[in-house]
Formats: structure tokens, C-alpha cells, sequence
């Protein structure tokens, strides 16, 4: 490949990236007003949530005054949007504290439930679809096609409620609690995390083996694999050395997908666990009628599912040759 070919080629993969990141900010925008303007058309009022029913109604239009929920619906679009824009969300409307200080004290908590989750469940995930795509049709492979299935169809509250029955009441090994506060030891940490990381894992690991298993035996189906296989190479050097590099952007599609189910499925297991995370947080935000912190958590959650699903695209354009070219 001659130099001004490459540089080309750079160019395009360049274009396809930074389109793709305009793509991201306009369906962000989308999102921002698609969360703004959902959340007010809930019924009741937010003034008068938050002052309570023997609140008197100038009270009640003082505190609408204040925080400017009398203004038009795009107006106050506008100065929320420009708001968040400069990182500041606004105040707390029950607890009249600011918005970005109440998510900072929760936001790790679940960013660490987030990474223990993804710590163990993409090697398991990546490790059983590599293995199942070599043995595919064995004992092997059904059984953990078989699991997979099984485990995608099971919602999270009953897998986290049958392991509450399990580990914490019969067994009584774990606490049906959750607290990232009292992990100061090896132990307590695992004690704490273990059934909300189990939990999660479960859809997880079963969603990305399967993705992962179709994207090698898609690269094993390859002419290039098959001419491999008929010299006689081994099966492990085939998936190891040439199928693995050629579908690392599918697999990179996979696991960014599985863990956007993170932002999901961390609000059922946080409330369940009692977990003291931004989901929550969001959900009692959500009972008070709270709406500059519904709406924070909600694009914090639309955020962090675009930057995954980004992640994934630019990994497949840049691993990819087929899309460099295109």
C-alpha cells in the first residue's frame, strides 16, 4: 500500500469516526428533549409534590416562581438545556440542595457495581462463546447454548429474589442487603457485591456468549478458515490467530450491547439490594416528583448507553478493513 493510499484510507476512517460522534450529539440533543418534555407531561404538579397538600396555593406559586416552572415548556427547555451544557442541573426541588452534588455522592457507588460486573462477566462471557464457536455442536455447546437461552428468558428481579431465598435466608451466607459502604475487606466486599454482581451477570454472560459465539463461527464459516482447517492447522491456532482478529468488531458490538443492559437492569437489582446507587436515587426522584433529578439520572443513563454503543461502532471501523474502504 503506497503512502497517499494510506493517508486516504486514514481520511475515510477518520470521516466515518467523526460522523459517527455527530450522530451521537444529535441523537443525544433528541434524547434531552424527548427526557425533558416526558417528564412533564406526568401527571400532577411539582410545586405542589414538593410543599405537600396543606401547602397554600401562593406558596405553592412563590415556589413555582422561583424555580421558573411558570415559564413555557421550550423556554424552560432552553435554559435547563444551556444548564446542563455547563454542568450545572439545577437544584433538588425536595431537597432544595443542588442536583450534581446528590448524584455525585451516588454515582460510584454504582460506576463500582458497574465495573465488578463488567470485570467478571466479559472474560466468562468472551472465554464460553470462544469455546462454544470451537466445539460448536458437542455436549459442550448445547448445554451452554441451552443455559444461555434459559437465562436471557429469566427477568432480573426473579433471579435476584430467587438468590435473596437462597443465599441470604436458607443458607444465610450473604446479607439480602447491599452496601458498598461496608466493603472495607476482601470479604465484605465480596459478601456485599456478590449477589447484585450475580445478578447482573446472569443476562449478561448469556447475552454476550451467544453474540460472541455467532461472530466466530461466522469468521470460522470464512473461505480463509476453511482453506486453514483443510492444511491442517489446528482448530485453536485458526480461532486464536485469524478468526479472533477479524471479528473483534462484532465482539466489541457484543459486549458494548451487553453492558448497555447495565443501565437497565442496575435499577431493578439497586432496588432490590437496597443499593445506594444512582438508580435509586432516580426512582425516589422519580416518587417525589423530583424533576431536575429525574431528569439528570435519565440523561446520565442515555449518556453512558450512547458512549458504549460509540465505543463499539468506532472499534468496528477502525478493526474492520470492509468499513474502512466502504
Amino acid at each position: 500500500m503506497t503512502c497517499l493510499s494510506r493517508i486516504a484510507m486514514n481520511g475515510m476512517v477518520l470521516r466515518l469516526i467523526l460522523r459517527r460522534l455527530a450522530l451521537a450529539a444529535l441523537t443525544l440533543l433528541l434524547v434531552s428533549a424527548g427526557v425533558f418534555f416526558i417528564t412533564n407531561l406526568l401527571p400532577g404538579d411539582a410545586a405542589q409534590a414538593a410543599l405537600g397538600q396543606a401547602a397554600t396555593p401562593e406558596t405553592v406559586a412563590a415556589l413555582r416562581l422561583q424555580y421558573g416552572l411558570d415559564l413555557p415548556a421550550p423556554l424552560r427547555y432552553a435554559r435547563w438545556l444551556g444548564d446542563l451544557l455547563s454542568g450545572n442541573p439545577g437544584l433538588s426541588l425536595v431537597n432544595n440542595v443542588p442536583v450534581a452534588q446528590m448524584i455525585g455522592g451516588r454515582l460510584p457507588a454504582s460506576l463500582m457495581l458497574a465495573a465488578v460486573t463488567a470485570a467478571v462477566s466479559v472474560p466468562l462471557a468472551l472465554l464460553l462463546g470462544i469455546a462454544s464457536a470451537m466445539y460448536r455442536g458437542s455436549t459442550f455447546d448445547r448445554v451452554v447454548n441451552v443455559s444461555a437461552v434459559s437465562l436471557v428468558s429469566v427477568p432480573e428481579f426473579l433471579i435476584a429474589t430467587i438468590a435473596v431465598m437462597i443465599f441470604a435466608v436458607k443458607l444465610r451466607w450473604l446479607s439480602a442487603l447491599s452496601h458498598s459502604a461496608d466493603a472495607a475487606t476482601v470479604g465484605a466486599f465480596i459478601k456485599s457485591y456478590a449477589m447484585p454482581v450475580m445478578t447482573l451477570c446472569c443476562v449478561i454472560v448469556a447475552q454476550m456468549t451467544r453474540m460472541t459465539r455467532a461472530a466466530v463461527i461466522d469468521q470460522l464459516r470464512s473461505s480463509y478458515a476453511e482453506m486453514a482447517l483443510l492444511k491442517g492447522v489446528r482448530r485453536t491456532r485458526i480461532v486464536l490467530r485469524h478468526a479472533l482478529p477479524n471479528a473483534i468488531g462484532p465482539i466489541a458490538n457484543a459486549v458494548a450491547l451487553s453492558l448497555s443492559y447495565l443501565l437497565g437492569g442496575v435499577i431493578i437489582v439497586e432496588s432490590i439490594f437496597n443499593y445506594p446507587g444512582i438508580a435509586t436515587l432516580m426512582i425516589d426522584a422519580v416518587t417525589t416528583r423530583d424533576m431536575p433529578l429525574v431528569q439528570a439520572c435519565s440523561m446520565i443513563f442515555c449518556a453512558g448507553y450512547l458512549l458504549l454503543v460509540l465505543t463499539a461502532d468506532v472499534l468496528a471501523i477502525v478493526s474492520n478493513p470492509r468499513l474502512k474502504t466502504r
